[in-house]
């Protein structure tokens, strides 16, 4: 099967009305922003967003109306604080009502692995005694049959996709990740299909000589993108670094419903696709994202 393909072909195959999509599982890294404006072109509704610390993404879908549902342990502007479509959904309704299943980072964690292993729950002791457990579907105080202790049991989550930025992978979706991984393995591995945007697509001789390296097998993903700087403007180490700056200019101009719907048209539904929207950010500050110093890692021996 052909995995390899436009990223507007990615999202029309796998991302549909209404299904559950983990996105930004590196916590502040290798958010797939790229996908995320694609989804939003498409006009895709009723989406459940699955994340940790998801960042402007979760915040930038959910003022474009698309979001129905939102598990999460936070959803803010990493740079600046609030996020505040996300406040004006919860609050107003604006541009529709938004239901949330709060979470700590560990419990989403947790219930993305149960899904991972096949099994209906994991125990826990975290969060107990906190308000977060309070009439809770997806956590549950259980007694321990074997020590009587008090747990915690975290429901499994299986997203229907996975969507993940990677720094490189073959054409077959084999992977190789490094830097923060936050819950990324987790997601790929409990989701129902994973669609990797990427920096590049290398020979499988690449990605065979180092296997270790090799997170994301090919068989958990249905489609592969190349979208450099696909990222942006979060950070992919070793390819660019983190625009801070686009975090607070994006704090101010999304202060109000006009700003963003502003910010909105000329930075993702007018541009032509990623190509497009690296335009409007402007060639010379994506020139500047790029690392500076190269800091290699030590070579391995695979060798017998």
């Amino acid at each position: 099967m052909q995995k390899v393909m436009a990223l507007e072909e990615a999202i029309a195959r796998h991302v549909r009305d209404g299904v559950t999509i983990a996105l930004g599982t590196g916590l502040e890294s290798a958010i797939p922003f790229a996908a995320g404006h694609e989804i939003i072109r498409q006009g895709r509704r009723d989406l459940t967003l699955v994340g940790p610390i998801s960042d402007i993404l979760f915040d930038q879908l959910i003022g474009a109306g698309c979001v129905a549902r939102v598990i999460a342990a936070w959803v803010g502007n990493v740079g600046a604080g609030i996020a505040y479509n996300f406040r004006r959904a919860i609050e107003e309704g604006i541009p529709r009502p938004l239901e949330i299943e709060d979470h700590s980072n560990l419990t989403v964690a947790l219930a993305l692995e149960a899904a991972a292993r096949g099994v209906p729950f994991l125990p826990s002791r975290t969060a107990l005694g906190s308000d977060i457990v309070r009439r809770h579907a997806r956590l549950r105080e259980i007694v321990c049959p074997f020590t009587g202790d008090r747990l915690l049991a975290v429901g499994a989550l299986a997203p229907d996709v996975t969507i993940l930025h990677v720094p490189r992978c073959d054409a077959d979706g084999n992977a190789h990740l490094w830097g923060n991984l936050g819950v990324s393995l987790e997601a790929a591995r409990a989701a129902g299909t994973v669609l990797l945007t990427c920096e590049e697509v290398v020979e499988p001789a690449v990605i065979r000589s180092d296997p270790n390296r090799t997170l994301v097998p090919g068989f958990l993903a249905g489609a592969v993108a190349a979208v450099p700087y696909g990222s942006h403007p979060s950070p992919t180490q070793g390819y660019v670094n983190r625009d801070d700056r686009f975090y607070d200019e994006y704090h101010a101009e999304t202060r109000s419903r006009d700003g963003f719907l502003g910010w909105l048209e000329r930075m993702v539904l007018t541009t032509d696709g990623q190509s497009g929207y690296l335009a409007a950010v402007g060639e010379d500050r994506i020139r500047g994202l790029r690392p500076r110093t190269p800091r290699l890692a030590a070579p391995v021996n695979y060798g017998l």
